[in-house]
């Protein structure tokens, strides 16, 4: 269930400055947003899996505060970022 070599490295690549930038905010948002989205789909299939539930609500949070310290930083940097990754509308 783990991010593969290739969508990692797209991430990385897409939002970083280079591709070891990987402790960008915005690198991070994005690969813990490409994590979430492969844990919901297999919450949704494995309903009982209280373990990966877990997990996942793990992500949420700390993608949610990085996407805080992002706001505080910088507004419209977060605005179109949330807009590029497809967070909210």
């Amino acid at each position: 269930m783990a991010l593969t070599k290739e969508l990692s490295a797209a991430a990385i690549n897409k939002y970083g400055a280079n591709g070891r930038d990987t402790g960008n905010t915005k690198v991070q948002v994005a690969l813990l947003t490409e994590r979430i989205n492969q844990l919901t789909a297999h919450c949704k299939t494995f309903k009982k899996d209280k373990s990966a539930s877990r997990g996942l609500i793990k992500l949420v949070g700390q993608r949610r505060s990085l996407l805080k310290y992002l706001q505080r930083r910088d507004i419209d940097l977060y605005r179109t970022f949330i807009k590029e990754v497809g967070l909210r509308k």
